[in-house]
């Protein structure tokens, strides 16, 4: 996997390649690369996919400790990142996480589109009973480790309460085992997990509905219909915030759509690159 050395750190990330369209694809807490796995491979055919690996704690190199490490610093990795890749008329995807959003509303001169499926917005932050868990976690000496070995158990990985919340059908558990191990086996990636989440600001995604109501480029608002995190009213919301929102909604998944409805999704993306070519 190649990798690129930017200010925070070393980001690990896959591009296809290709000289089709450029779709960047931004992942969530506790998940790499490979949550967009059955998306890359349907698409790469004729777009150029680029995901990269935040530093969300499934990452492998650790983020350098003398530079603070939040949100907001992800947002400006992001900047970066499509920067020294010399990546234009980008379509941003994000997922779960809600950086994408900052990234639009901060750093849009690279972006052509935006999609934003099934992720935190507005109060929603962090989200659902996981991220509260997790955030609680990252107070506590030894949480996170005990919450990294409680997701790790076989048994209890469909709980709602962890990675279960996420989708409707199980995760492969060789997926799984890669997305925990960081967090498992590396002091350096737990270390980063905790500063970035104590690093949150309540107020950052509230913030971004200013930048985003400037963003008049293609948006597509993909929503999960049974989603157990993302209300399915900030869908709608955020559609209605962009000033070319538009909304489209995947029923029979839940905020993993990537994971739940991979062809839907990917045909959705499809769809509206080309139509606003």
């Amino acid at each position: 996997m190649p990798e690129l050395e930017l200010t925070a750190g070393t980001v690990e990330y896959e591009d296809t390649g290709g000289s089709g369209p450029v779709v960047v694809l931004l992942h969530g807490l506790v998940h790499d690369a490979t949550v967009w796995r059955k998306v890359v491979a349907n698409l790469r055919t004729d777009h150029r996919c680029v995901v990269p690996t935040l530093p969300y704690g499934s990452h492998r190199k650790p983020m350098r400790p003398d530079v603070p490490l939040n949100p907001d610093t992800v947002v400006e990795l992001i900047a970066e990142f499509l920067e020294r890749l010399d990546l234009s008329d980008v379509t941003l995807v994000e997922n779960d996480c809600g950086r994408a959003q900052s990234v639009a509303a901060k750093h849009p001169e690279r972006l052509a589109r935006l999609v934003l499926t099934s992720c935190e917005a507005f109060d929603n932050y962090p989200p659902g009973v996981p991220g509260k868990m997790i955030s609680l976690a990252c107070k506590v000496p030894g949480g996170i480790t005990l919450l990294a070995r409680t997701l790790a158990l076989r048994p209890l990985r469909r709980l709602p309460i962890g990675l279960g919340a996420l989708t409707k059908r199980p995760v492969p558990d060789e997926i799984l085992d890669g997305w925990l191990k960081p967090l498992l086996t590396d002091p350096a990636i737990r270390a980063d997990f905790r500063r970035y989440n104590k690093g949150v600001r309540k107020t950052e995604l509230l913030e971004a509905v200013d930048g985003l109501r400037k963003f008049d480029k293609p948006a597509l608002v993909v929503w999960a219909t049974e989603d157990r995190m993302m209300p399915r009213a900030h869908g709608r919301r955020l559609a209605d915030v962009l000033p070319q929102g538009r909304l489209v909604e995947i029923e029979d998944s839940c905020t993993l759509i990537a994971e739940d409805q991979p062809e839907e999704l990917s045909e959705a993306l499809r769809d509206f690159i080309a139509e606003t070519r």
